[in-house]
């Protein structure tokens, strides 16, 4: 997959940055590439449900932004991207420091982008699986 323009790794960035609710949760953003972005978050006792482990909508939200940003490392300049729709699979409790949520794009189209995201469960130096996404993004220009 290629970017359609140099400065893609910036925008996403940016983006990432003006996003309350990712901020809310103490997430980060990691790797950029085209068509694959990273982002991870502490498990933070504000955001577990009722086991202690981290709340689904916690995976979810790092999955629908790591999909979604992953489709805007393929738009143009001024393009933007929103979320059609989105599923999710939850595989095992989200329990140990971090999650981290791989999004990628599976299939660029001009009016429709299929995008999936994987969420790992981090705890030292092990890793488990929690969530598998699927979804579809749209283009935008804003």
């Amino acid at each position: 997959m290629k970017p359609r323009f140099d400065g893609y790794a910036a925008k996403v960035r940016d983006s990432f940055a003006r996003q309350s609710l990712m901020a809310t949760f103490g997430a980060e953003i990691g790797d950029i590439g085209p068509g694959r972005v990273t982002i991870t978050t502490p498990i933070l006792e504000t955001a577990t449900q009722q086991h202690g482990f981290a709340h689904a909508a916690v995976s979810f939200g790092i999955g629908d932004s790591a999909a979604g940003y992953s489709a805007l490392t393929l738009l143009n300049e001024h393009d933007e991207v929103l979320t059609v729709e989105m599923k999710i699979n939850l595989l095992a409790p989200a329990k140990g420091d971090r999650l981290r949520a791989e999004g990628r794009v599976i299939k660029p189209g001009k009016r429709l982008i299929v995008v999936a995201a994987d969420v790992w469960a981090d705890a030292g130096q092990d890793s488990t699986h929690v969530a598998m996404l699927q979804g579809t993004m749209i283009p935008v220009t804003v």
